[in-house]
């Protein structure tokens, strides 16, 4: 029994419950003593047999105990040897990584050595190099300043003077090249816009048909006789002072049988003397208060004759909500002619073509023919304001309520301020051909001439121009440039050059055309 105690574990529970069953079997054996004498044999009898019992089911136990241990042993071994196994695979693996790391790192630490070598090399090089530049570089600057001294001593011109000849060729050549690049350009946009414009003009001529003839500026006033002419000069020429005073325009009596002439810069002034000349000749009645009293009363009907003129223009373009000083200034342009042609009816016309053309643009019609209309009111007070009739237009017809874009069109229609809005254009492009259609203006024998003269000296002022000719009544104008110093590109240029000086310098109605002409002729002669 003490043998199989001390080979128990005690630190195992199993192992001392066992144990703890053992004593109390022990313990309780003399109580079974006490319990009665009789059964005492029994008692130790089946004491023994537990006793025996006890001692087997205690080696059982202990067998048992060790095979679980042994079995526990063999498990924490297994577990132990497994984790080692996965701790070394995973040592070298990190010993696989290193040792490549280390290779990779040799490797670059090889390559680096080599670039180093290399720049070390391309140094060397490039220093040699360096001093051989260095070396070459100044006996080229010797050698340029050596040429230059022979070039000058050849050519014998001073720095300055073969600087400016240099400059002098390379302008001509950009010159050449800005005229083939700008004549490409335009030839691009009037391919794509003159067949359109040619549409939508010839449209707007067709569909307004004018039938107003142009007017002249010489206002002459008939007489019966001789004898009249005499009643109108007066008693030492009281009658025609009276006359000069009362309407502010030139009497001229010559001795053209049958006529006086009347000469004034205000058509107005110049129309109610012409009528009040009329009168007093049917009326026979020639002396100063007659003059006064009829002179006054034309003026008076001329105001009213003017206002009804504005107000029937206006309803013949449909303009609604004009200001009552606008149309009377439209009125007094019934009065005031342009190169033979009455501004009044111009202007009309000028409004119908406004809006035949924006009605093809896609614009406001109205709008336009309004613009239009308006474009030359200032003309009606162009000779009572100073400046331009454009901007004496401007600032009547804004005065009375006009807006944007009628304002811009007043203002721009000659090109004096920028264009703000697509009716401008419109305006400056009917203007044109109401002003250039056969028929519509005509000027004097003298400014015709001058204009002919003055067109042909703004070609000549041209460089590489030999002759200039004015042709078909001045709107166009040939030019013949040397073959030899104006190249094709250059012939170009020259052409754009005069068509600006022209819109600059001169005023003329309509358009002149510029054509450039350039000829080379090979001549040889066989013998």
């Amino acid at each position: 029994m003490l043998y199989v105690l001390g080979q128990i574990d005690f630190g195992d529970a199993t192992i001392g419950a066992v144990i703890g069953l053992v004593i109390g079997l022990l313990v309780s054996v003399p109580v079974l003593k006490r319990l009665g004498v009789g059964t005492v044999g029994a008692a130790k009898a089946e004491a023994t047999a537990v006793k025996a019992k006890a001692e087997q089911d205690a080696k059982d136990i202990v067998t048992r105990a060790e095979i679980d241990a042994e079995k526990r042993g063999i498990e924490r071994s297994q577990k132990l040897e497994a984790e080692s196994s996965v701790k070394r695979e995973e040592l070298r693996e990190t010993e696989r990584r290193l040792t490549k790391r280390e290779d990779l790192v040799d490797r670059k630490l090889e390559q680096l050595t080599g670039r180093e070598e290399s720049v070390a090399r391309t140094d060397e090089q490039l220093k040699v190099k360096l001093a051989s530049v260095t070396a070459r570089e100044g006996e080229l600057t010797n050698a340029v300043a050596e040429q230059r001294e022979k070039l000058l001593a050849i050519a014998q011109m001073s720095v300055e003077q073969a600087r400016a000849q240099v400059l002098e060729r390379v302008e001509n050549e950009s010159r050449a090249e800005a005229a083939k690049v700008a004549r490409k350009t335009i030839e691009e946009a009037e391919t794509h816009a003159k067949e359109r414009a040619r549409e939508v003009t010839l449209m707007a001529i067709q569909r307004y048909a004018s039938e107003h003839t142009s007017e002249s500026t010489v206002r002459t006033v008939p007489i019966p006789s001789d004898d009249m002419k005499g009643r109108i000069i007066g008693r030492e020429g009281r009658n025609i002072r009276a006359i000069e005073k009362a309407t502010g325009v030139d009497i001229i009596v010559d001795d053209t049988p049958g006529v006086i002439v009347v000469s004034c810069f205000d058509k107005v002034r110049q129309a109610v003397a012409v009528e009040s000349l009329q009168r007093l000749i049917a009326d026979g009645r020639m002396h100063p208060s007659r003059i006064e009293e009829v002179v006054e009363k034309v003026r008076s009907e001329m105001e009213e004759r003017i206002n009804k003129h504005g107000k029937d223009a206006a309803a013949e373009v449909n303009l609604r909500g004009l200001h009552p000083k606008i149309n009377e200034a439209m009125g007094r342009l019934q009065f005031r002619t342009s190169y033979g042609q009455n501004v009044l009816k111009h202007s009309i016309e000028v409004g119908y073509i406004c809006q035949l053309i924006a009605d093809q643009l896609g614009f406001d019609g109205a709008l336009a023919r309004r613009c239009g209309y308006l474009h030359d009111i200032g003309k009606s007070m162009d000779h009572e304001v100073e400046g331009t009739h454009p901007k004496i237009g401007y600032d009547f017809a804004k005065q009375f309520g006009e807006r944007e874009p009628v304002l811009n069109a007043i203002a721009g229609h000659h090109g004096d301020v920028p264009s703000t809005s697509f009716y401008t254009p419109i305006v400056m492009a009917a203007d044109a051909i109401s002003s250039a259609r056969p028929g519509a203006r005509r000027e004097s024998l003298e400014k015709y001439i001058q204009r002919l003269e003055q067109l042909q000296d703004i070609a000549m002022k041209h460089q590489g121009v030999t002759e200039a000719y004015a042709i078909q009544a001045g709107r166009e104008v040939r030019v013949m440039v040397d073959a030899n110093r104006v190249g094709d590109d250059e012939a170009y240029a020259v052409a754009l050059s005069i068509a600006k000086r022209v819109s600059e310098e001169m005023t003329f109605p309509g358009e002149i055309k510029v054509t450039v002409l350039r000829e080379t002729r090979a001549i040889e002669i066989a013998r």
